[in-house]
């Protein structure tokens, strides 16, 4: 990846990392999608219906049973690309210095991604589904199943942005 992909913008604040991590995990699959390079990314997953394909490791895909009966799922996986030192931070498209904990930026300590997919089939230990912005060959560390009933809060609210929407 190029450095200006990654590098820090105006107002961007870096902080040095820890020494040493706190935990382990283990990727259960990878992600292939159509985009092999950052700016040609969907900048959040609704803005995409490309088919992508979530490849489940052997060894964990007797844990799809009965996944073909969910519509939609919620997928977790690993921005390795991205950087992982940056506090504060300047999103291209706004303009203005936001905390990343205030961002859904990949850029963050963990680089941990979340998108609500929709499942369209299941072949075997595949599962091709609409509704992620990652690279190709992203690291998958977790699906679960999307529940409208427990997952959607309709009347959340990310003031800084609602308030950018009124402008």
């Amino acid at each position: 990846m190029a450095d200006e992909d990654y590098g820090i913008r105006p107002g961007e604040e870096a902080v040095e990392l820890p020494k040493a991590t706190d935990a382990g995990v283990y990727f259960i699959g990878r992600i292939h999608t159509p985009w092999t390079r950052r700016k040609d990314c969907p900048k959040n997953a609704r803005e995409s219906d490309a088919p992508c394909t979530i490849e489940i490791d052997a060894r964990f895909a007797p844990g799809l049973k009965d996944i073909e009966t969910c519509t939609h799922l919620v997928v977790l996986y690993w921005m390795d690309k991205a950087r992982r030192d940056l506090v504060l931070q300047v999103p291209r498209h706004y303009g203005e210095q936001r905390g990343t904990f205030a961002l859904r930026s990949p850029a963050r300590p963990n680089p941990i991604a979340m998108s609500v997919a929709r499942l369209i089939r299941r072949e075997e230990n595949r599962l091709v589904v609409q509704g992620l912005d990652c690279l190709d060959g992203t690291a998958l560390l977790d699906i679960k199943p999307y529940f409208a009933s427990t997952d959607s809060v309709p009347d959340a609210v990310a003031g800084w942005h609602a308030a950018r929407k009124g402008k």
